[in-house]
C-alpha cells in the first residue's frame, strides 16, 4: 500500500473517531459500576510511557483519595480525545497539539470543523519526544534514508502517527511504505526484519526501544539541521528536543529530535471538586512518582497547555 493510501485510510479511520466522539454517545462518568467514586483514565499502549504513568497516577489518587481509577490502554491521543468528548472517559493523557487541534476544529481531518468544545486541560507533564528507531544493519542514519522503506508510523489514528506523517511530508518524504502498530509490535517487527523503521512518540525511556536494545544493535535517527527546521516551520507545536547518550543500550551519543508535550485532559462535565481532587492528589504527591519525575512539576504544569484550563485544575494551581 502506498503512503497516500495509507495516509487515506488514517484520515478515513480518524474521522470515524471523530463522528463518534461528536455522536455524543453516552458514557458512565462514574466507573463502570456507576458509582460516584469510580473514574475512567484513559492512558495509551502498554509499550509507551502514558500507560505506566497512569498507572502511577492510579496508585497516588487511590492513596490518597476516595476516587478509584480505572485504567485502560488505548490508541493514544486521538482515541482518548474522542473517548472524552462521548464520557466514555473522564481523564485522559494526549499530545499538546492533539488537544489544541480537538479544541479548535483544526489540524488534521479528524476534527476539521468539528471542534470538541467540552474538551478541558488538567496540567502538562514531560515533553513527547519523537524517536525514530531502526536496526543498525538497516543502515539508516537520517529522514532521507527512508525512502523506499517500510516504516510504521504509530496506530491507526493515533498522535504518534499524525506527527510521523507530519514530519515525513515535512522532510520531503513520500515514497515509503507505511504500516501501522503499536510500540510494542513496532519493536517485535523490528526485531524479526519484517519493517525498516518506526516512529515512537513518548518520554524517554520508552520501554518497548530499551526492551529492543537489550537484544538487538539499534540506532535512533536524528531528526537534525535544515529538516528539523522546515519540520517546526510547518509545525510550531513542534520544539527541540535531544535524546541524551546512553539512554538506550549502545546509543552512545545525543541525538537531535523534536517533541511535543503530554498533558492530562479532561472533560466539561467531570465535575470541579472532582478535578481538583485529583489533581491535588497527584501534585500533592510528586515524589511518590517514579517516571518522569525530572519534567513534572507544579510550576511547570501549564507550560504548553494549548487549551482551556478545567475550572477544578484552575482552583488547585491558582491556590
Amino acid at each position: 500500500m502506498s503512503s497516500e493510501q495509507t495516509r487515506r485510510r488514517f484520515l478515513k479511520a480518524a474521522g470515524v473517531t471523530s463522528a463518534v466522539a461528536l455522536a455524543g454517545c453516552s458514557g458512565n462518568g462514574g466507573g463502570d459500576d456507576g458509582s460516584d467514586n469510580r473514574l475512567s483514565w484513559h492512558a495509551g499502549g502498554t509499550g509507551g510511557t502514558y500507560f505506566p504513568l497512569s498507572n502511577e497516577f492510579k496508585t497516588v489518587v487511590e492513596n490518597n483519595t476516595d476516587y478509584k481509577l480505572n485504567v485502560q490502554s488505548t490508541g493514544a491521543s486521538v482515541e482518548n480525545v474522542g473517548s472524552l468528548a462521548n464520557d466514555s472517559a473522564d481523564f485522559a493523557l494526549i499530545q499538546n497539539d492533539i488537544a489544541s487541534f480537538a479544541k479548535n476544529g483544526t489540524g488534521i481531518d479528524a476534527f476539521k470543523d468539528q471542534p470538541i468544545d467540552s474538551l478541558q486541560g488538567v496540567a502538562t507533564l514531560y515533553p513527547e519526544t519523537i524517536t525514530l528507531v531502526t536496526l543498525a544493519e538497516n543502515d539508516i542514519s537520517s529522514l532521507a534514508d527512508l525512502s523506499g522503506k517500510t516504516v510504521v508510523t504509530g496506530d491507526l489514528g493515533s498522535g504518534t502517527q499524525v506527527n510521523a506523517l507530519q514530519i515525513l511530508e515535512s522532510a520531503g518524504i513520500t515514497d515509503y511504505n507505511e504500516q501501522n502498530a503499536g510500540f510494542s509490535q513496532a519493536s517485535e517487527q523490528l526485531a524479526n526484519g519484517d519493517i525498516d523503521a518506526a516512529f515512537v512518540v513518548g518520554g524517554w525511556p520508552v520501554g518497548a526501544i530499551e526492551d529492543l536494545a537489550n537484544t538487538h544493535d539499534i540506532d535512533i535517527v536524528p531528526i537534525a539541521g535544515d529538516a528539523r527546521e522546515s519540520i517546526k516551520s510547518d509545525a510550531s507545536w513542534f520544539a527541540n528536543d535531544t535524546i541524551p547518550a546512553g539512554t538506550y543500550s549502545g546509543v552512545d551519543e545525543d541525538v537531535e529530535t523534536v517533541a511535543v508535550q503530554a498533558m492530562i485532559a479532561t472533560h466539561e462535565d467531570v465535575s470541579a471538586e472532582t478535578v481538583e481532587t485529583v489533581t491535588a492528589a497527584i501534585f500533592d504527591n510528586l515524589d511518590s512518582l517514579s517516571i518522569k519525575t525530572d519534567f513534572i512539576t507544579v510550576d511547570s504544569a501549564q507550560d504548553g497547555m494549548s487549551i482551556e484550563l478545567h475550572e477544578g485544575a484552575a482552583s488547585y494551581f491558582d491556590a
